[in-house]
């Protein structure tokens, strides 16, 4: 695609990056490669090669290099890095900006699994995390130490959809001379400009709604040009690839993801709406719904035309965790499983309580995660209804006994 890509509308760039376009006399997408051994054709050849991504599998191919491009183009990062899961993208970026002696700064909504990498090998290398109140905003400057290298946000924050102020965080993080590292899943690559916001690597499960059909594990490392160097170092000394095979179904995810997005927002939006009317909910915790918690930080900084389909709910104090097992258990279009950003719908119980450090009594009661899906919306309010019905009669149940 010509460099002027950037000029074109979201939909556009998403369809068009990474392919040749008019250039290219042949198939419409990147041809599929699966490839360890490079062959040169002489020595001299061999020679050139050293020191380019050219000279072994491990580094990448036409398909994987097609993704990178397309990547950047979406969100306007300087490089990508693609990673065999989300996890892996968020760890191999903290090792890279990372050392002993160092301070992190990591938001208390952060990812569960990212906080179990800080406790255990961070720590182990001789790195202290510090969680932070994910709507600290400019207070945040409160925390930052000289040795405060990292400040991680996640906005909205998992399981908790905390919208949280990036650009006061990485106003104080720059003047402290901290860099800005975010976990972006939620946002997808086009539902925030978050290179402009202040965020200096942003960071994908491309498992989600960059795969999009729940059938790869891939994470994406999106980086400014000052940070490419020392991630890609470590990158290449962690030995991290990914296939051919992963990256042509991730290419053929990024295709659709705008169109699949609207979907997903206008569904989500009905689905929330409906579950605020419910009487045994507290609140719903979906950013884009207006009255909802961070709403007004998410209109200012989201691009609302590609909110996602993941949202959560908070019950009453009354409500009993039997009660909304029986909920999730009476659903049959919302399937039981972790992750989310696929074609189809899923809901799980939540207990954000167990690992927060801050404000971890507001989450104590009964909770749920679901991820909208593209089925038909009404269909899927029928099934909830189905669900809640389920619910009401255990609380019958239990009054009377």
């Amino acid at each position: 695609m010509a460099d002027h890509s950037t000029e074109f509308q979201t939909a556009t760039r998403l369809t068009h990056a990474g392919r040749k376009g008019k250039r290219h006399h042949g198939p419409v997408n990147p041809p599929l490669v699966r490839a360890s051994t490079m062959l040169f054709p002489d020595c001299a050849s061999l020679q050139e090669a050293y020191g380019t991504r050219r000279v072994y599998g491990r580094h990448g191919n036409e398909t994987t290099h097609a993704l990178e491009q397309a990547l950047c183009a979406a969100e306007g990062a300087a490089a990508c890095l693609l990673t065999p899961s989300g996890l892996s993208a968020i760890t191999t970026t903290l090792l890279a900006l990372l050392k002993s002696g160092d301070h992190l700064l990591m938001t208390d909504s952060a990812y569960d699994p990212t906080r179990h990498f800080c406790d255990n090998m961070l720590k182990q290398m001789g790195v202290e995390t510090t969680y932070y109140d994910p709507l600290a905003g400019a207070d945040i400057a409160a925390l930052i130490r000289p040795n405060t290298k990292v400040i991680f946000v996640e906005s909205p924050g998992s399981l908790t959809f905390e919208v949280q102020d990036i650009p006061a965080i990485a106003a104080a993080a720059h003047a402290a001379g901290a860099v800005v590292v975010s976990d972006s899943t939620w946002a997808t690559p086009v539902g925030w400009k978050s290179f402009e916001l202040g965020v200096d690597v942003s960071i994908h499960a491309a498992t989600k709604y960059i795969v999009g059909h729940s059938d790869a594990l891939m994470g994406a490392i999106l980086t400014n040009a000052a940070l490419e160097a020392p991630i890609r170092d470590t990158y290449k000394q962690l030995g991290l690839a990914i296939g051919g095979d992963d990256a042509a179904l991730a290419l053929r995810g990024l295709r659709t993801m705008a169109a699949r997005l609207a979907v997903h927002r206008e569904s989500a939006m009905r689905v929330a709406e409906w579950l605020a009317a419910q009487p045994e909910v507290a609140e719903v915790l979906y950013p884009p719904m207006p009255g909802a918690q961070g709403h007004q930080i998410w209109k200012r900084d989201f691009d609302p035309k590609y909110a996602c389909g993941l949202m959560g709910a908070r019950f009453h104090d009354d409500i009993c965790r039997q009660q909304v097992a029986a909920l999730i258990d009476s659903t049959d279009l919302f399937g039981i499983g972790f992750s989310w950003g696929g074609y189809e719908s899923l809901i799980l119980p939540t207990d954000p309580s167990r690992v927060r450090n801050h404000r971890a009594a507001q989450w104590t009661a009964p909770m749920i995660r679901l991820h909208v899906g593209l089925e038909c919306v009404e269909d899927l309010i029928s099934d909830l209804q189905q669900g809640f019905d389920a619910l009401r009669e255990q609380a019958r149940l239990a009054r009377a006994a």
